[in-house]
């Protein structure tokens, strides 16, 4: 057995690490954390100064007792764990489960951290081991400590005040506010009307528009022309003014400088890969991971990028030096600026004890690698490399002209063009930007003008605008919020975003976020009655003592005693003084058409409605959104009639939504469902006959049936691929989703137990 033995998080790292440590090491990895609280009420003791009470998680519970077993044989112990809270944490779990083992007596133990999985690294760290950052361990408990007691005492009180299976978190409930507050002035927003003037001209055979900035002598503003009538009045002025010719009254050149980007931090990179790639959080940081990690690049396996969970824009000098000298090289020397660039961040609460996300080495070119690498690796890959690359490139010159047209000396029109001289780090990479409009001038290429000459006027366009709401969050605009306001961590935003959609509290519509009816009460509780808990500057102070405990400047158990108390006070408060209806139903100023009481907007199993405060005694209902006069008479389907009787079907809703009904129900009780099948393709492995067809059940639940049923009774609750299965060769195999272990493969017979891990995004881009 090897005298040495190293603890990882992950297979793929400790494969890669064996290699560089040779035969005197064993590499293990502890498959993330080890230990975690007992998943009950209790396991945070606030009448015994915290006391944290854990217990081995069971899917990790082999790989601990194969790392006790081969510590027995071996003479040192090496934690080499992730370099961040989390991975410390992990390593003073397993160390202190080792202990308790009783063995780690007589052993040499020590604290190995690198940044990146390259041999270079991986010795250093090992020749340079440490004593576990305790300050670093007490922060991320700390942290678990506060969210654990979050949610077991506020989620209950979800489940008594709202519905069960409700979940509040510490930081997943201020952005949850996020996008509920940004839907709710997008309800309130009125469109106002306004109109631009732009004139269309020639000159030396060139076409070119031009916008309207002054009229009659005053500068000309958003809403200064705000309606049609108007608008055809300064257009009649103008091309009375111009008679069919503008004058060149002012030519302004000027040079601008635009810089690069930083190199990317955690956020920046999950923001970008979401705009330029289409890539959510968790999927930009599970490509990140396996980058990092360790790729085979055909015979050597090595950690192609730095690791990918910091908020730090700095690069180490030796990078540095290594980027300049490749830009030299490619693109010439005068590419290169005259000393290396460094960057501020601009997060808040920035953790920068790591170095930016860059490439381990910028000599990798991405082309080089296409055949190694996945497709969202090689993406994100080529993202990461091109970003690093162009952050020490000079910066882009463009030359800038804005000339002034006039029609009589009141009047004037601009326009703007730009041209690039020197593209600099333009050539490589440009960052982009969250629902940016396009400006149609940045590009725009102008005719050589003088002053004091004329062009030709085309004509003279009045456009109608109208002002626009401000968009809802989109994964990249959502990150960015929250990094901004201080709300969690990075490497938190992926999980937060994950949550919300887990507990249907937001739903995604072309990538943005839209709250449910369900999130917009919770969040109408929480924000009521939990205010200073969803308050988004408590939330970032929060977070800033939580680095003061990482840095050793405070303690952790004060932290929690100051939050718990006046926490848990108000919880009981609550609990007594605030009554259900009072959260799920909010009194209107109108009254039931049938029996005259107010009417109230409720929250029900299908989500908010209309009700009569009466019910049970009176049964008025309607829409939420329908007008108050709208009859509720049931839509009428059209082109189809009752198979059994002949009558009129109609759309009707139940308690489990709705459905296709006879119109002479109760006399027919003919019913079918609203969405049709959806044949799936897969051919029903039981009779080999039909194939599995996608339905919904009475519950709304979907699962996959036979198409020849009632003959084959086959049915699965998981959505079926055609793929036999590689161990029992069952005909076919389900795509299963479970919170513990993510999306699997699994074979749909019970006995056969086979699962490995899917990634459904990667299956549909090798589709595509």
């Amino acid at each position: 057995m090897s005298k040495n033995l190293v603890i990882v998080e992950s297979p793929a790292k400790a494969k890669t690490i064996k290699k560089y440590l040779g035969k005197d090491f064993e590499v293990l990895a502890s498959y993330g954390h080890v230990r975690d609280l007992k998943p009950k009420e209790g396991a945070v003791d606030p009448d015994n100064d915290f006391a944290m009470k854990y217990q081995v998680i069971d899917k990790n519970s082999k790989h601990v007792d194969a790392i006790a077993k081969a510590l027995k044989k071996a003479d040192a112990l090496y934690l080499a764990t992730d370099p961040d809270r989390e991975g410390e944490a992990i390593s003073w779990h397993l160390l202190e489960l080792l202990k308790n083992k009783k063995l780690i007596k007589d052993k040499t133990v020590g604290r190995v951290v690198f940044h990146e999985i390259t041999k270079k690294a991986i010795r250093e760290a090992v020749d340079n081991p440490r004593e576990l950052a305790m300050e670093l361990v007490n922060a991320q408990q700390a942290r678990r400590a506060l969210d654990y007691l979050v949610g077991f005492n506020l989620s209950p009180l979800l489940w008594k005040k709202i519905r069960r299976g409700l979940s509040a978190g510490r930081v997943q409930s201020p952005a949850l506010r996020l996008i509920v507050e940004r839907e709710e002035e997008i309800e309130r927003f009125v469109a106002r009307e306004y109109w631009s003037v732009e004139a269309d001209v020639s000159s030396k055979g060139q076409n070119f528009s031009s916008k309207l900035i002054r009229f009659e002598g005053e500068k000309v503003e958003q809403f200064t022309i705000d309606n049609s009538e108007r608008a055809d009045q300064v257009e009649s002025t103008l091309l009375s003014k111009a008679e069919g010719k503008l004058l060149v009254s002012k030519v302004v050149k000027k040079q601008r400088k635009r810089n690069p980007a930083a190199p990317f931090t955690t956020s920046t990179l999950q923001q970008e890969a979401s705009r330029k790639l289409g890539f959510t959080a968790q999927r930009t940081m599970r490509t990140a991971q396996q980058l990092y990690e360790g790729i085979d690049i055909g015979g050597e396996t090595v950690g192609l990028i730095t690791y990918m969970r910091t908020d730090s824009v700095n690069l180490a000098a030796e990078a540095m030096a290594e980027v300049r000298d490749y830009i030299a090289q490619r693109y010439g020397s005068d590419n290169v600026p005259a000393e290396p660039r460094t960057f501020k961040t601009k997060s808040k609460n920035a953790q920068e004890a790591h170095e930016a996300i860059r490439p381990t080495s910028i000599e990798r070119v991405p082309s080089a690698l296409q055949g190694h690498l996945s497709k969202d690796q090689f993406r994100l890959y080529e993202l990461i490399w091109k970003r690093t690359l162009a952050c020490q490139m000079v910066h882009a010159t463009l030359d800038t002209v804005a000339v002034d047209l006039s029609a009589g000396e009141e009047n004037i029109f601009r326009a703007n063009g730009s041209t690039i001289v020197h593209a600099g780090f333009m050539a490589v990479y440009q960052e982009s930007v969250d629902d940016a409009k396009e400006k149609d001038d940045d590009n725009k290429l102008l005719p050589k003008l003088l002053e004091g000459e004329m062009v030709e006027l085309i004509a003279i366009r009045p456009e109608q605008h109208f002002t626009e709401p401000p968009p809802r969050f989109s994964e990249a605009s959502l990150v960015k919020t929250l990094e901004e306001y201080g709300i969690g961590r990075p490497s938190t935003y992926a999980s937060i975003i994950s949550t919300l959609q887990q507990r249907e509290y937001v739903e995604m519509d072309k990538r943005r976020f839209i709250p449910t009816d369900v999130g917009r009460v919770v969040n109408k509780f929480l924000t009521n009655h939990f205010t200073q808990y969803v308050d988004y500057d408590f939330t970032a102070k929060l977070e800033d003592e939580l680095d003061a405990v990482s840095r050793g400047e405070e303690e952790w158990v004060p932290l929690l005693r100051r939050f718990w108390r006046p926490f848990k006070d108000q919880v009981d408060d609550k609990e007594q003084s605030v009554s259900r209806k009072e959260v799920t139903q909010e009194e209107m100023d109108e009254a039931c058409p049938q029996c005259g009481k107010p009417l109230a907007i409720r929250l029900g199993r299908r989500g908010r409605f209309i009700g009569c405060t009466a019910y049970p005694d009176c049964d008025y209902t309607r829409n939420l959104g329908d007008d108050k006069d709208t009859k509720n008479e049931p839509e009428v389907v059209e082109g189809k009639s009752c198979p059994e009787c002949g009558s009129a079907l109609v759309i009707r809703e139940g308690r489990y939504g709705k459905f296709i009904g006879c119109s002479s129900y109760p006399d027919c009780k003919h019913i079918e469902p609203l969405e049709q099948p959806v044949d799936t393709g897969v051919t029903c492995p039981q009779c080999n006959k039909g194939t599995l067809m996608r339905r919904k059940s009475r519950r709304g639940k979907i699962f996959f049936s036979c198409s020849t049923y009632p003959e084959c009774d086959y049915a699965v609750w998981n959505e079926p691929i055609n793929e036999p299965c590689p161990d029992c060769g069952w005909p076919i195999l389900t795509i299963k989703t479970t919170k513990r272990k993510g999306t699997e493969k699994v074979c749909p017979q019970k006995e056969c137990g086979f699962a490995e891990p899917y990634d459904k995004e990667d299956a549909q881009s090798e589709e595509e």
